[in-house]
């Protein structure tokens, strides 16, 4: 079985920052490329950011570039995003995702890319 768990969420205010962790366990699996989404209340679940683990790549949400940043730790199988410039709209509950192959039609910018996902974590950026 694997395990993704997310930490780092909370409440912050509107310019303030916050860096979300996902850390693996369980078995091992390869890894092809790790993720961020989010869900907002009433809304689906939209993709954040990603990054392919070989090689580091990595893919941005337009809504999100320029103020967040993934990236990975390899030697300890964490991911993470750093926030910066929060926004009330990027209020969410934030899910890790792990993709353990590549699926030609399957983009890493799209839930279904995914085998793995953590339970989340909540983010509130107060205005």
């Amino acid at each position: 079985q694997v395990t993704l768990v997310e930490s780092g969420g909370g409440l912050v205010q509107a310019g303030e920052s916050l860096r979300l962790s996902c850390a693996t366990s369980g078995r091992s699996f390869s890894r092809y490329a790790m993720g961020w989404f989010r869900q907002a209340p009433g809304k689906e679940r939209e993709f954040v950011a990603a990054i392919r683990w070989a090689i580091g790549t990595v893919e941005y949400a337009d809504s999100v570039k320029g103020r967040f940043t993934i990236s990975r730790n390899n030697a300890q199988n964490t991911v993470y995003l750093q926030m910066n410039s929060l926004k009330s709209e990027d209020t969410a509950v934030y899910y890790c995702a792990a993709a353990s192959t590549v699926r030609p039609a399957r983009p890493i910018t799209r839930t279904n890319a995914y085998d793995y996902w953590g339970q989340g974590t909540q983010v509130t950026v107060s205005s």
